[in-house]
């Protein structure tokens, strides 16, 4: 098992006077929720996900909701709170959280670097060539979205791609935000 580092090995069990070593590797990769055509190549590491949550503070959520049950409303307030600057996506909604929401990509302000998808599948193509055009760094689809068509779409036009994962979860887990929003 290449790849299997300390952290994957989960405990050690000491049961009467001996000491049992139980070896449990977990799949890091989360390659097991991609659908099976998904290759080695859609999995990105733990450092270039750091670096992506660490040097791009500007953020476009796309089908964020005012509506405090859902998992969008949670991720925007969380970045608001870690201090980026989040532009709310969503041609129904007016203002969430007191923010001004824009109806698509081209009518932000300014060029996201990060596009988070809230979407389903079948819309990330259509977003992913919006997010190109806006000549954004990262294209970010959330857990649940997952679009080949979208990740070719984003590395053709130079961007990193995030697939299948909440941006919320990867920047606790791995730069340690706030524990109290939406938990």
């Amino acid at each position: 098992m290449s790849g299997v580092t300390f952290g994957d090995i989960f405990f050690i069990i000491m049961v009467g006077g001996g000491v049992y070593l139980i070896l449990f590797f977990v799949n890091r990769s989360r390659s097991a929720r991609l659908p099976k055509n998904a290759s080695t190549a859609d999995i990105i590491s733990d450092d270039t996900i750091l670096s992506i949550l660490t040097e791009n503070k500007t953020v476009a959520l796309v089908g964020a909701s005012s509506d405090p049950s859902r998992p969008s409303h949670h991720v925007l307030e969380y970045l608001l709170r870690e201090g980026y600057t989040v532009f709310p996506i969503n041609p129904l909604e007016e203002k969430i959280l007191g923010h001004p929401v824009r109806k698509s990509l081209a009518d932000l302000p300014q060029h996201p670097e990060i596009v988070v998808v809230f979407r389903r599948p079948e819309h990330v193509p259509d977003i992913t060539r919006q997010a190109a055009a806006m000549k954004a760094r990262v294209l970010w689809l959330q857990e649940g979205v997952i679009s080949h068509e979208g990740l070719d779409t984003a590395r053709s036009a130079g961007m990193a791609v995030v697939m299948d994962r909440c941006i919320r979860k990867e920047h606790r887990r791995l730069v340690g935000g706030h524990s109290d929003v939406g938990d």
